[in-house]
């Protein structure tokens, strides 16, 4: 084989070699609204005070895990429980309403172990 060749053959699987290694993955950031923004390292904000049939709404923790969004009524007593897999930082979510009754609620973020992370209040319209 000649020279060229074998240097050829050698970076040609130098290059393959390179394009074949596997990033690292890095989540990419969250684009938040001015209406979402969170300034503390932890909790929950709606984009509105006031919803009809849904709302964003941006959970904020320090580590990944599954938090428990439940919604209370003005008697305290939840009227909607989910679950959702959130990753550090912002996380932007859709709450949907149009089931309940025009009222006055509040919007409560658990984590796994049941400890209150934030809570913020909405009225359905």
């Amino acid at each position: 084989m000649t020279k060229m060749k074998k240097l050829s053959l050698l970076l040609f699987g130098f290059i393959f070699l390179i394009g074949c290694r596997k990033e690292p993955f890095v989540n990419p950031p969250v684009s938040v609204n001015e209406n979402l923004k969170i300034s503390t390292s932890v909790g929950i904000k709606l984009e509105s005070q006031f919803v009809t049939s849904e709302v964003a709404m941006n959970v904020k923790t320090e580590t990944s895990q599954t938090v428990t969004i439940k919604i209370f009524d003005i008697a305290n007593r939840v009227v909607s429980k989910s679950t959702s897999d959130v990753k550090s930082g912002d996380n932007i979510l859709k709450v949907y309403t149009s089931a309940l009754p025009s009222s006055a609620y509040r919007i409560g973020l658990f984590d796994s172990a049941g400890n209150l992370l934030g809570i913020t209040d909405f009225n359905k319209l």
